[in-house]
């Protein structure tokens, strides 16, 4: 039995089944990774020694007959913009390089309330500004399915460690596409929960009126096992919505005949990969031979969803990142003379070339004269975004749509273009604009790598979109795909 490739409700269940303790399942982990991570550069810390003694604890709770949690024992990554106590966290960024937090993010106290082990924090793109996890101070990480290609971004090293079975789940965090992108390049289950319903305290902000936790997983009901982990209301954060508790696991086998299925136009209108494309179409075919009912739709506004998003993410992220000064904690540059010095240096020789170019646009975009024509024009597109949305979900349940329009790239290749990277974003964006819920999920391979289909469902009906997923997968499995 090879520990390392069972899914996470295997896992729990044959520690319960006391096949196995959790001692054994951490320890083939941390091979793996000792394995593997040298060619896939997937995580940035490792907590070895402290994994093991939560293992310890919970083989010692089995064996004195206590209960213990629904994720007990399983190996699980957190992407390093959340905060772990004691635990270096650092963006990705040169400028966070030895930032180690005081206390745990919401998301994290709940993992350890329901015995899931943390493995280590996992590299990403720097302050989670890229689709390619290419741009960490901790250096590239790869796509497991083929080196030479990227995982996706910017949570690239969550996505990777799950694929190469470094970890059995892992958190990632969305602003714009950051799980989903990286869910489809790596071919596994990401989830961008309804913006509210996972607390963000704790996580370092990019854009906090777009961030939101997400989780990877291997197949659907392992990426429902971590959200339902993570998801309830948190006094602490603000935007924090108090919602019924769901397992999101009870419901997942449900029948879907008669699920009113909408296919925006406007999305398989645009230029994209065909082979994508064909992928995605096929997959509509499932859902029709399952029961669904699907339409062609119309989201008039979709196209201004990109230049929408990176006016108010870009905005946001220039009021955000003014907090990292050299004063307060962090990097501070040597060479300084006066404290304009101080800010200026540190800020210079801390950040990256992207987080530079993001900051620059949105103090642009919020600037004297400028703030009316572009930030506040974008939170009226913004709405507009919201009501298509809100208008299709009168008449649908999900909707269906390629993730990301093209394959995999390879490192490098888009790296020195912005707006050819930005491109990756089309068809995530507009969900975080409205706030609502979408998961990708792979649905075909091309040439040995993997095409994402998305399913995007209205705010709060995460059970949807699992369920649509579920049957899809479940589906595949007996065609044998």
């Amino acid at each position: 039995m090879e520990i390392t490739k069972l899914s996470a409700r295997e896992m729990r269940k044959k520690l319960i089944d006391k096949e196995i303790s959790s001692k054994e399942i951490i320890e083939a982990h941390i091979k793996k990774i000792d394995e593997v991570d040298g060619d896939i550069n997937a995580f940035i810390t490792l907590t070895r020694e402290e994994a093991l003694k939560q293992a310890d604890e919970i083989d010692r709770k089995i064996k004195d007959g206590e209960s213990i949690g629904s994720l007990a024992g399983i190996p699980i990554g957190i992407k390093d913009n959340i905060v772990t106590r004691n635990i270096k966290t650092t963006c990705g960024s040169k400028i966070l390089e030895n930032f180690i937090p005081p206390y745990d993010a919401a998301v994290i106290e709940k993992i350890k309330g329901k015995d899931g082990i943390i493995l280590g924090k996992t590299n990403m793109d720097e302050f989670a500004m890229g689709s390619s996890t290419e741009t960490s101070y901790f250096g590239s990480t790869k796509n497991p399915i083929d080196l030479e290609r990227v995982p996706g971004g910017s949570s690239g090293g969550s996505a990777a460690a799950v694929k190469a079975g470094e970890v059995a789940l892992s958190l990632g965090s969305e602003t714009g596409g950051s799980v989903r992108e990286p869910a489809s390049f790596c071919g596994l289950v990401g989830i961008k929960p309804t913006y509210g319903l996972v607390s963000r305290y704790g996580v370092i902000p990019m854009a906090n009126s777009l961030d939101q936790v997400g989780v990877f997983g291997r197949d659907v009901a392992d990426a429902a096992l971590m959200l339902s982990g993570i998801a309830g209301y948190d006094i602490k954060d603000s935007t924090s919505m108090k919602v019924e508790d769901t397992d999101y696991l009870t419901k997942l086998a449900e029948d879907i005949k008669g699920m009113r299925i909408g296919l925006p136009k406007e999305y398989f209108n645009i230029d994209m990969d065909k082979r994508v494309k064909e992928e995605v179409l096929k997959a509509v075919k499932v859902f029709e031979k399952l029961g669904g009912e699907v339409e062609e739709i119309s989201l008039p506004y979709a196209e201004y969803g990109l230049p929408t998003y990176y006016i108010i993410a870009t905005s946001e992220i220039s009021s955000n990142l003014a907090r990292f000064d050299g004063i307060r904690y962090g990097y501070r540059s040597k060479d300084y003379s006066s404290l304009d010095e101080i800010y200026i240096n540190t800020r210079s020789e801390g950040f990256g070339e992207e987080v530079k170019r993001r900051i620059m646009l949105g103090t642009y975009a919020l600037s004297s004269g400028y703030h009316d024509a572009y930030y506040k024009k974008a939170q009226r597109v913004r709405t507009l975004i919201k009501k298509d949305f809100d208008e299709a979900f009168k008449k649908y349940d999900i909707i269906l749509s390629p993730t990301v329009p093209t394959l995999p790239f390879k490192l490098g290749e888009k790296i020195e273009d912005p707006l050819a990277m930005y491109m990756s974003d089309l068809m995530t964006v507009s969900v975080n604009l409205a706030g609502i819920c979408a998961l990708s999920m792979p649905c075909g391979m091309v040439e040995g790598l993997p095409v994402g289909l998305q399913i995007i469902g209205d705010r709060f009906k995460e059970m949807n979109i699992l369920k649509a997923a579920y049957a899809f997968e479940r589906e595949g499995e007996s065609n044998g795909i």
